[in-house]
């Protein structure tokens, strides 16, 4: 990595006033090309039926996937952003929390994939596999840099 590894207090605050903060995201754990973080299962991330909602998952991996690809780079010059995301929901789930497993399939210098797998977190059940794609831009000179 370009730069040394924020620790978990601080990549949960890069979360704070986010989409991800609102669904109740948390970060977990954080290993080389590695990242993995758990999200509730409750009134803020089902459907109308009572189940998960895809697109809390697709927040949930979107938000690792983001994260992930930054770890990568040097946020004082450089950003990851999504081009592409794709998700297979597997199965439902009701209740507790799912956890999201985000590994790099690809780092390169314009462009990152990194695959995340959402299991339940008491069943180990597959929930969810998705897939982003991120690019990597240069920040313009005048852009602050990244928390």
């Amino acid at each position: 990595m370009p730069h040394p590894t924020p620790d978990l207090t601080q990549l949960n605050a890069w979360c704070r006033n986010t989409l991800g903060e609102h669904l109740g995201i948390e970060i977990t754990e954080v290993g080389d090309q590695l990242l993995v973080g758990r999200m509730p299962v409750d009134h803020r991330t089902h459907q109308p039926m009572g189940l998960l909602h895809g697109g809390a998952s697709v927040a949930l991996a979107e938000t690792l996937g983001s994260i992930g690809a930054a770890l990568q780079v040097d946020v004082r010059k450089k950003a990851c952003v999504g081009l592409e995301i794709n998700a297979n929901h597997i199965k439902g789930v009701h209740s507790g929390w799912v956890v999201g497993r985000a590994t790099a399939l690809h780092v390169g210098r314009s462009t990152q994939v990194w695959e995340i797998r959402i299991t339940h977190e008491e069943t180990g059940a597959l929930v969810c596999i998705s897939r982003i794609t991120m690019a990597v831009i240069d920040l313009p000179a005048s852009t602050p840099p990244a928390a």
